[in-house]
């Protein structure tokens, strides 16, 4: 019951009648709902993959039936793990996130896990100088200094969502939401080049000021153009003494990419088959139009 990283390329994923009637039968019927009401196709498949994640993570690595797992959300929107457990399983943290063209899962047995995945793509209609000026309130002054430091836009704007996946691990390992000034927290990356696939734990981030000790942060790229952020920290009420997140996990866990085979391996219905999901499917565009830069 050790450190899980997983992946699951949804943007990629075209899936068959038979495929999308299966997932929607393995997931809580409040949830196949919630889904269906998407308006586009990316973001229905992405929901379905992070719920598919987790069922598969509670049912193969905690031993539960994948039809007796019952998942909630916090008033943060933050799923958990409604069953009752005991001992150190009660200690299991997970989190997932999708985005761009993949849904992400980190689970821990003893730590405080966020996750966040940000896809590098050209800002709508805005320019990128247009685009910076606008999120200007959500980095400090040293952060726009190492974004706008890179040697050119593309660079920048892949160093805006990388510092972007780190502030939003955070706040999700945390449990906040909208509200929290993302000014207080500030990254300090490194190394400034990623390579795809390696699993960097170098960064670090200061609190109003002061350099947090009780956190780590690991940092991967897929591909050219996903980073991944995982935010490790102890967790409340964690009894362990002489914590030291960092020791934690002596071999770093690559990211493993599962196909939609491994996704349902472990897959048992929870509802009935409904051919109508199938048809709400198929009426859905993929994504939206994506609008010109010079278009008026």
């Amino acid at each position: 019951m050790g450190s899980v990283r997983w992946a699951f390329p949804c943007g990629a994923w075209r899936p068959r009648r038979r495929e999308w009637l299966l997932a929607a039968q393995l997931v809580q019927p409040e949830e196949k709902e919630r889904i269906g009401q998407f308006v586009f196709a990316r973001d229905a498949k992405a929901a379905l993959a992070g719920r598919l994640l987790m069922r598969k993570l509670i049912s193969e690595k905690l031993c539960i039936p994948w039809n007796e797992v019952h998942l909630q959300r916090t008033s943060k929107g933050k799923p958990f793990l409604a069953n009752n457990l005991l001992g150190i399983k009660s200690n299991y943290n997970f989190n997932v996130s999708h985005q761009g063209d993949y849904a992400v899962l980190a689970a821990e047995p003893e730590l405080q896990v966020g996750i966040d995945i940000m896809k590098t793509d050209l800002p709508g209609s805005s320019s990128i100088p247009n685009f910076f000026h606008i999120m200007k309130r959500q980095f400090t002054e040293t952060e726009w200094d190492v974004i706008k430091s890179m040697s050119n836009e593309w660079m920048q704007l892949d160093m805006f969502y990388r510092h972007w996946a780190l502030k939003e691990s955070f706040l999700k390992a945390i449990g906040v939401g909208i509200g929290f000034n993302l000014q207080r927290i500030e990254f300090n990356v490194s190394p400034l080049q990623l390579e795809i696939g390696k699993v960097y734990k170098d960064t670090k981030m200061l609190l109003d000021g002061e350099k947090e000790e009780e956190w780590t942060f690991e940092e991967t790229c897929l591909d050219d153009h996903h980073h991944v952020a995982v935010a490790l920290g102890k967790q409340e009420g964690f009894v362990q003494k002489d914590f030291d997140v960092y020791s934690m996990e002596p071999n770093q866990p690559q990211f493993t990419v599962l196909t939609f085979e491994d996704l349902v391996a472990s897959g048992i219905p929870v509802a009935p088959e409904d051919s109508a999901y199938w048809d709400n499917f198929c009426s859905k565009q993929e994504g939206p139009v994506k609008q010109s830069s010079h278009s008026r």
